[in-house]
């Protein structure tokens, strides 16, 4: 009987513990951690600025020898798209910009239609550039540069910056260029060569349709 009843219970622990392991576990899930998206600078972007300029008009002609140097505020919009291949960057941007140099014939010198050599100045210009850099996470150092405009003056514009991402889609930046334009008319003041070109010291704001 003893054998009996000892055999039974075996039996019995047998049971209850292959129908323990078929039943489901109690323990809580692994949590599923998500992976950080990976930051890029590719992508389109629009922002504006706002900043410092000043002209350097180098008049070659007596009338105009005690021309002097003069300074405002610089202010406009910017749009453009990088393109980032590991750590390098390249892309195009353009903008426009009001400039106030506190004087008339700051810049983009113009002759009315009677020919009777009258100056006149311009408020804005715009710029077309190449930027190309070099990428350290969510900071950017960039060379930039290409064509400048305004009214009836052309010409060239080169400079650089840093840009700094502080979230996936806004970043800030600080950009210098140096802008030369030349008239697209002829004139008739002898030695004049109607050249004018400035400097420019600017901070930006950029909202970014990135990649992610």
């Amino acid at each position: 009987m003893k054998k009996i009843l000892l055999s039974s219970v075996a039996l019995l622990g047998l049971a209850t513990g292959a129908v323990a392991a078929d039943l489901p576990s109690r323990r809580a899930p692994a949590p599923i951690i998500a992976a950080a998206p990976i930051f890029t600078w590719t992508g389109f972007y629009v922002g504006v600025n706002a900043g410092y300029g000043w002209s350097n008009d180098d008049f070659d002609a007596v009338d105009f020898a005690d021309d002097e140097d003069d300074g405002g505020f610089v202010g406009g919009a910017q749009v453009g798209y990088n393109y980032q291949i590991g750590s390098f960057v390249v892309g195009l941007e353009g903008d426009i910009q009001y400039a106030d140099f506190g004087r008339e014939g700051a810049f983009d010198f113009d002759r009315d239609g009677d020919e009777d050599g009258v100056l006149e100045s311009s408020d804005w210009f715009g710029t077309v550039r190449a930027r190309a850099g070099v990428a350290f996470g969510q900071a950017l150092i960039y060379g930039t540069g290409g064509f400048a405009f305004a009214d009836d003056a052309t010409g060239w514009t080169a400079g650089g910056g840093v840009e700094y991402a502080f979230t996936n889609n806004l970043s800030v930046k600080l950009e210098g260029l140096y802008v030369n334009l030349e008239n697209d008319n002829d004139f008739d003041f002898a030695g004049f060569d109607g050249e004018t070109d400035f400097g420019v010291v600017r901070a930006g704001l950029n909202f970014r349709f990135g990649t992610y």
